[in-house]
């Protein structure tokens, strides 16, 4: 199976899209639940994605991705193929510093910078967490959607579903988990396209992260229940700043996380999230565990917002589930 996967990624690597890459991780992820009998089957899934996305580029004749010639032309320039994976850890400022790179810079420019601190001898893990900062930097800097992509599941304003944070959330960690189970090509690959994915676009976005000092100003209580209880409330009345700034306040005073993860889980359980809200929590969960104190609990405060911006929005199935396990 490993080999079969280490293949797979020069397919999955040509083009720069949620779907081709979560899918592919979650095929390998998924081996422990389905078995290694099932492993084939799993790996087709993404094979198939990926030919079929080539053959839509051929036949509606669309400019494939700019990683096609990026990706190679760095792994050249910086001889990153053959050498041995570094393993120096980047301090706080040293991966905000990367982050800060990936989110501002156009794809190029995050490209490089990532294979030059490949070339460094910084740590892959390192490096990956820089860039799983970036894309949370998209969701807390998300101005909201704006009129022309709105719809009656993504209003005006929300950031939930295909928002490009929670995209870019979900896209890193797939990339940051399959350089964590990759050969030395592919872990280097990985990274650099991962930046590259993630990178470009926050034209958009906000000058100043969600909550700003304000909102957080209105945030009174230090309890730890009363938090829990005014963030849940926050969150059905979709206000998605106040949620935001309850759980940073919560994170600030140094509660227990699990309360927060346990409150967040029955949103992303109940309501539907235009198809992304079990994923979303899943990637903050393994992203929040990943991650050094400094900057993990701005995980759970994307999630925070965005569980308000969906809120209202019910899951299909969900009353009959309930129904059927008597809860």
């Amino acid at each position: 199976m490993g080999e079969a996967f280490n293949h797979l990624q020069f397919e999955v690597e040509d083009e720069v899209d949620v779907h081709r890459v979560v899918l592919a991780w979650r095929a390998w992820d998924t081996l422990e639940l389905a078995g290694q009998e099932w492993a084939h089957c799993l790996l087709r899934q993404s094979i198939r994605y990926c030919a079929n996305a080539e053959h839509s580029i051929i036949e509606k004749k669309y400019q494939p991705s700019g990683i096609r010639t990026v990706l190679p032309a760095l792994l050249d320039q910086y001889g990153l193929l053959g050498r041995t994976l570094g393993s120096t850890a980047g301090d706080d400022a040293w991966v905000q510093h990367l982050a800060g790179t990936i989110y501002s810079g156009t794809r190029e420019q995050a490209a490089d910078a990532v294979a030059q601190a490949l070339r460094e001898g910084f740590a892959p893990e390192s490096i990956g967490e820089a860039m799983s900062l970036a894309a949370n930097m998209l969701v807390l800097h998300d101005p909201g959607r704006p009129e022309q992509w709105s719809n009656g599941d993504k209003p005006v304003g929300s950031c939930h579903g295909d928002s490009v944070g929670v995209h870019a959330s979900d896209a890193a960690n797939a990339w940051r988990n399959i350089a964590r189970v990759s050969n030395p090509r592919n872990v280097v690959a990985s990274l650099i396209v991962g930046a590259f994915h993630t990178a470009g676009q926050a034209g958009r976005s906000n000058k100043q992260p969600y909550p700003n000092p304000e909102q957080l100003a209105l945030v009174r209580t230090e309890d730890p229940a009363g938090l829990i209880r005014d963030a849940e409330a926050a969150i059905r009345e979709k206000d998605q700043f106040r949620a935001a700034a309850i759980v940073a306040r919560y994170g600030q005073l140094g509660h227990e996380p699990r309360r927060v993860f346990d409150l967040l889980l029955r949103f992303a359980t109940s309501e539907d999230g235009a198809l992304h809200a079990e994923k979303y929590y899943h990637t903050v969960s393994a992203e929040f565990a990943a991650m050094r104190p400094a900057f993990r609990w701005g995980q759970l405060v994307a999630l925070a917002r965005v569980s308000a911006s969906e809120c209202g929005h019910k899951s299909a199935g969900y009353e009959e589930a309930k129904k059927l396990l008597n809860v």
